[in-house]
């Protein structure tokens, strides 16, 4: 019979690197600092950088009491104030922490691979994290998703160090350190993100089956003292966060789950996608992600001398929060930053297949098939960096956050005396206040978490009483305001000047009512069987930058099928377009198709006259065309508009 095996030492740890190795892998965490440094500062912070901001600003007990009513833990943001202290405050000082971290996880992503498989899978997959523009994207914002995947790739580097010094043929101390590596790692991660429990599932899952493989070939009197310290790493960690667990469970029980899934075909090929290259991943050949699936699949191959589960870790750690994501319907673009430690995994993988095709003998002839696997390393290693390179230009050019400096810029510029200024949303005012210095008030609406639409309409008509002009910022509105009572109120007892979207966030001017001077019936028939029934204009004689404000009254006397927009048009003598304004009935909020035959509709417009119009006589025109085609307008006799006024315009 023969005896068992004993868990001895492997190679120590700290024993030097392969020169050029070590070469390579300061190369690549020189280009992962040049491409994540690169253009740090260029953007605007957005919403949830603003609110990083303003938590880094406060001292550590009021940071833990405003994170306790949000959906974030206090973690990212005591670090992000240390780091304010150290660095400062500008758009580049307050992302350059997730920027190192990023470049931390692209180092860890190295160690992890040349642990488990090869110092060449090590050196592929730190390539495949530094260039995926979903990893630097997260690495270039004042946020906590950088970090998460640090800590993640730290506590798994830690497990796979741990799990290594117990496999057969070994002999070596205790691996305390480890285990207190792991306890510490991810008890940072979970005070960094809640998100952070499904990389511990998959080190649970990693341990389970490393220990089921075990056990097959050493004794269970030996296979007890790598449990213990396992199950204790994770008591440490639980009693580490113990003082959060309560706020964490209930602010995760209790946080709505906004927006539809995505379907799970359209998921998975988005996340394969996002796992491969990035989220510039439609800027590449998609064939390229499937030769980056072949990759991952063909590393899955068992090779000879392997310790236990060698293959399992990165694999269950790319694959299990995926698999809970799509099962419990969680999948939706927004929440893909939740999974940013599992592209790790996905790139250990891909480094590990291209190790594999390169170390694959073939005994064959001539040279070119024996030498065919390498051939075919080579050129899949340097497809999918040419993908991944492709992908960086779109990544600083297209993928832009919402431009709260250039609109702030735009508000200070044109500020006068008696404006003010309305925000319309959640998590903005932090953001708005990091740019804004001017004297104007700012409005928050709808007034805090539980103000109903009555006490918004008052405040708002209160606002319009008080001031001439406003300038009013909407962004996510349907979240914190979703019958719309900000935008309805200034809709209709208001005009609209002028609306611009500053990335996903827009801008839009008002000016309150003056008494009307013309109010006209008017009887025009546009198409079919829509109507003007009157018209009221604040004036028809106005000087260069004045708003001129138009109240339109529409009818129809048959349901509509179709969304059309109005036009209303300053022209020149000559015909000449000088300015103009297009917009859906009542500020899109009285679309065509929502009109009952009968009712008298609404329609307010706001003309905003250029500085530096010459004084003359203008003609006003006012027209409807099909949203869906321009030049689909209707019918008013025999034109396609109707000439309202003649508007004069006077010198200042």
């Amino acid at each position: 019979m023969s005896m068992p095996q004993r868990i001895t030492p492997t190679k120590s740890l700290s024993a030097s690197l392969p020169l050029r190795a070590f070469a390579l892998s300061i190369c690549i965490l020189l280009l992962a600092a040049l491409v994540r440094f690169h253009n740090l500062g260029a953007q605007s912070l957005w919403n949830d950088e603003g609110n990083s901001y303003v938590q880094a600003t406060r001292s550590f007990a009021d940071i833990a009491a405003n994170a306790a009513r949000d959906i974030h833990p206090p973690g990212y943001y005591w670090l992000l104030a240390v780091w304010r202290t150290l660095t400062g405050e500008s758009e580049f000082a307050l992302r350059s922490l997730s920027a190192f971290a990023s470049i931390l996880t692209v180092a860890f992503t190295y160690a992890i691979g040349r642990r488990i498989f090869s110092p060449l899978a090590g050196l592929a997959a730190a390539l495949f994290v530094a260039l995926n523009t979903f990893s630097i994207y997260y690495a270039q914002e004042a946020r906590m998703y950088a970090l998460l995947a640090m800590w993640a790739a730290a506590s798994m580097w830690a497990l796979a160090g741990f799990l290594r010094m117990w496999h057969v043929g070994a002999q070596r101390a205790v691996p305390l350190r480890w285990a207190l590596a792991l306890s510490m790692f991810n008890a940072a991660g979970l005070w960094t993100q809640y998100a952070y429990p499904f990389v511990m599932m998959a080190q649970g899952v990693v341990f389970a089956v490393w220990f089921v493989g075990a056990r097959r070939a050493v004794p269970l009197r030996l296979m007890t003292l790598p449990l213990i310290l396992y199950v204790a790493a994770n008591l440490l960690t639980i009693i580490l966060y113990l003082p959060w667990l309560p706020t964490a469970i209930e602010r995760v029980t209790s946080w709505p789950n906004t927006g539809e899934p995505t379907p799970f075909n359209a998921a998975l090929g988005m996340i394969l996608g996002w796992f491969t290259f990035g989220i510039t991943y439609t800027v590449n050949d998609a064939s390229w992600v499937a030769i980056g699936l072949f990759l991952l699949i063909f590393g899955l191959r068992a090779r000879r001398n392997t310790w236990q589960s060698v293959v399992f870790l990165p694999l269950i750690w790319a694959a299990l929060p995926v698999a809970i994501f799509l099962a419990l319907g969680l999948f939706r673009e927004s929440n893909l930053k939740f999974l940013l430690p599992s592209q790790i995994g996905f790139a250990l993988l891909m480094g590990r297949g291209i190790w594999m095709l390169w170390t694959l003998d073939i005994p064959a002839r001539p040279a070119l098939a024996k030498n065919a696997p390498k051939l075919a390393a080579v050129a899949g290693f340097l497809g999918i960096l040419a993908n991944l390179w492709a992908g960086l230009t779109p990544l600083y050019h297209d993928f832009q956050r919402a431009d709260y400096r250039g609109m702030v810029a735009e508000i200070s510029a044109n500020l006068q005396s008696d404006d003010a200024v309305i925000l319309d949303a959640p998590n903005q005012e932090e953001v708005f206040r990091y740019y804004y210095r001017g004297a104007a008030p700012v409005y928050p609406l709808p007034p805090g978490l539980g103000g109903n639409d009555d006490e918004t309409r008052e405040l708002v008509r209160q606002i319009i009483a008080d001031h001439r002009r406003i300038f009013v910022v909407f962004w996510g509105e349907t979240e914190r305001d979703p019958n719309l009572a900000v935008e309805s109120t200034l809709d209709s007892e208001s005009y609209e000047a002028r609306s611009d979207w500053y990335g996903d966030v827009r801008l839009v001017r008002y000016v309150t009512p003056i008494e009307p001077t013309i109010i006209r019936e008017s009887g025009a028939r546009f198409g079919e069987s829509i109507t003007l029934e009157s018209y009221a204009l604040s004036a028809d004689s106005v000087q260069p930058g004045d708003v001129l404000q138009l109240r339109l009254t529409w009818q129809t006397d048959a349901p509509l099928e179709t969304r059309y927009k109005v036009f209303v048009q300053l022209l020149d003598s000559d015909g000449v377009l000088v300015t103009q304004r297009d917009s859906e009935p009542g500020g899109g909020l009285a679309l065509t198709t929502t009109w009952k035959t009968g009712d008298s509709i609404i329609d307010n417009h706001a003309l905003l006259l250029p500085d530096n119009l010459s004084p003359a006589n203008y003609a006003l025109i006012i027209g409807l065309y099909n949203i869906d085609d321009p030049q689909e307008r209707l019918q008013v006799g025999e034109a396609d508009y109707l000439n309202l006024s003649e508007i004069s315009v006077v010198e200042n």
